[in-house]
């Protein structure tokens, strides 16, 4: 195999990387944000609100963050 030389790369394989990169980085919140929630479940009842208002930010921020990966927004 030869090495790649200045030009080897285009700009649409930065672009294809750079896109696998934000799938896969959102495929990991989303599935952080489920094992969050699957955690919380079972300890709703007896948390406090502010517990509970947290948990609900925190995964309003996750999936927030996931969707404009999805968009290409940073």
């Amino acid at each position: 195999m030869s090495a790649l030389r200045p030009g080897d790369i285009t700009d649409e394989m930065i672009q294809a990387m750079d896109a696998a990169k934000r799938q896969g980085l959102q495929k990991d919140l989303r599935a952080l944000a489920a094992n969050i929630r699957a955690d919380a479940e079972g300890r709703y009842d007896s948390a406090e609100s502010g517990w509970r208002a947290g948990v609900e930010w925190t995964l309003l921020w996750i999936e927030n963050t996931a969707s404009r990966l999805a968009e290409g927004r940073p």
